[in-house]
């Protein structure tokens, strides 16, 4: 009991056999997906990562190369802190087969290449990993399916600023710095000239105090001068100032950001355990997916799935050089007028849901006389005709301006005679004639893309986007019990998806090859 308290307590004990082989090829069956992962990633080109290490000092303990797979192959296993990943590199004998005899990495490496070596090179090694699946002929750039999703931040939930209460006080601010600064003037006899910066006005005091050898007093039975508690005052006034100034900028359009991750947005979560519609920080994380296997991904700090369409094509059109998807399925949170007119201009077919589509099925859509879709339109004269028979017509046109800076151009119509209809309660609350405002070519683009869903092809797609990039988030979030970020800011928490992503990709390629379905695109509907 004694050799208990040992730094080694078997120092007297039988030596134990070796019965493990020096070759753990012997111990790896030949279809684990620990090969499969080696065989691909070393066909990728890690220049770009090796170029994130100096020449100059010693040489790396492992190779860049081999700890990027021990990374990737970590998340395929759900293995995602830098600790696990190097208790696993210790004791699990797929990570020693990946280090090719090197040393176990310690956390610190890890998470160093992680957060660090890795991000400049992360993204290109993974649409490199894309561009072998279409060598493999595992996919063929016809059928984009594409989806977000809500992902919660590393970062504490009651860390929020909101940006209506950062302006409110930085209002209430500049008008107390004002009347201070006059106040200031007033009692040490400031010309306006001086008044004109605080910054200026705090170096004058600060100079003329020194000048004066005015002593700084603090604490019980101290008493501060005039001049001392203008500084004070000011100092304070003007650190406040620049808080708010730093909020401002790092809003960039949202309406919240987080104190511990800035990038992060709060945002709704499905994860709503209090059921309170509580605001979380998060990311939305955005995925194009096809045959089953991650293409492309971006992260965004915007609540709305309709901004971040656009980002996520010309990303995936940057890395995969200029090589673009035939057809874009989405569901309804994407449509949008610019997102239709973006695919038009692409030539990409858009299998968009509409909005209303689900609610347009129901018998009290469809009798709602007050929208615009159960209204008649006669095209010729460009009018529309209400539940009364009054012609709704043109009256002008108008610019709308959407978040991004993209312009629509809307047409005003304006009702002949509202005063002696009997819906007009029910139909408007305008005092005047009803006024509606409709942009023609986002009804044209609606229609269009409403047509291409209900068809076969688009039927088909549909239950495909389903099965596909919804299946993928839930393996993520379910099988693989991520949901929630390690790594903080968008570029590291970009990083950090992207593993998974490949992680999951390679576990997708080796089930295809395991279960014969290489090649497989689409899933049949089946038919009763």
């Amino acid at each position: 009991m004694k050799n208990l308290t040992h730094i080694n307590p078997t120092p007297k004990t039988i030596s134990y056999q070796l019965v493990l082989p020096m070759n753990m090829e012997v111990l790896i069956p030949e279809t684990d997906s620990v090969r499969l992962l080696s065989e691909v990633m070393d066909q990728l080109d890690y220049s770009t990562l090796y170029q994130a290490y100096s020449r100059k000092g010693r040489k790396t303990a492992i190779s860049p190369r081999n700890l990027f797979k021990v990374i990737v192959y970590g998340y395929m296993n759900n293995i995602y802190t830098s600790r696990s990943l190097e208790r696993a590199c210790r004791r699990d004998i797929h990570f020693m087969w990946l280090l090719e005899g090197a040393k176990a990495p310690d956390h610190n490496t890890i998470a160093r290449f992680r957060s660090i070596r890795i991000a400049v090179a992360a993204e290109g090694l993974f649409y490199q990993f894309v561009k072998l699946l279409k060598e493999r002929h595992e996919i063929d750039f016809d059928n984009l399916f594409v989806d977000g999703t809500k992902i919660e931040a590393n970062a504490n939930k009651y860390s929020f600023v909101w940006r209506k209460t950062t302006e409110k006080y930085a209002a209430k601010l500049r008008d107390k710095l004002a009347e201070a600064i006059e106040k200031i003037r007033n009692i040490h006899s400031l010309s306006l000239a001086d008044a004109e910066c605080p910054a200026e006005i705090l170096a004058k005091l600060q100079t003329t105090k020194d000048k004066e050898n005015i002593p700084t007093v603090s604490g019980t039975g101290k008493r501060k001068s005039t001049l001392q508690k203008s500084i004070e005052q000011l100092e304070e006034l003007l650190a406040r100032q620049k808080k708010y100034e730093d909020y401002e900028a790092s809003f960039q359009g949202r309406n919240s950001f987080s104190k511990t991750d800035r990038d992060a947005t709060f945002m709704h979560m499905k994860e709503d355990h209090m059921r309170n519609a509580q605001l979380k920080p998060g990311y939305n994380v955005q995925i194009g997916v096809e045959a089953e296997y991650i293409v492309g991904v971006d992260i965004s700090s915007e609540r709305s799935d309709a901004l971040t369409l656009i980002p996520l094509l010309k990303k995936m059109d940057k890395f995969l050089d200029g090589k673009k998807y035939k057809n874009i399925i989405a569901d309804a949170g994407y449509e949008s007028e610019e997102n239709y007119s973006y695919l038009e201009e692409t030539k990409q077919t858009g299998y968009i849901k509409p909005s209303n589509y689900e609610k347009s099925k129901t018998s009290k859509y469809r009798k709602d006389f007050r929208l615009l879709e159960n209204m008649d339109y006669d095209a010729e004269k460009d009018e529309y005709t209400c539940h009364n028979g009054k012609k709704l017509r043109s009256v002008g046109m108008t610019k709308r301006k959407s978040k991004s800076g993209y312009c629509s151009d809307i047409t005003i119509y304006e009702c002949e005679d509202c005063s002696q209809c009997p819906h007009k309660s029910a139909c408007t609350k305008a005092v005047g004639n009803r006024r509606i405002h409709v942009s023609k070519k986002f009804q044209s683009q609606r229609s269009q893309s409403y047509q291409n869903i209900t068809s076969l092809k688009g039927i088909l797609l549909r239950m495909n986007r389903s099965i596909q990039v919804e299946g993928a988030f839930g393996v993520l979030k379910e099988n693989h019990g991520f949901r929630r970020f390690l790594l903080r800011g968008k570029q590291n928490v970009r990083v950090e998806f992207l593993f998974l992503a490949m992680g999951y990709n390679v576990n997708k390629l080796h089930s295809k090859i395991q279960h014969k379905r290489c090649g497989h695109m689409l899933h049949e509907k089946e038919i009763a």
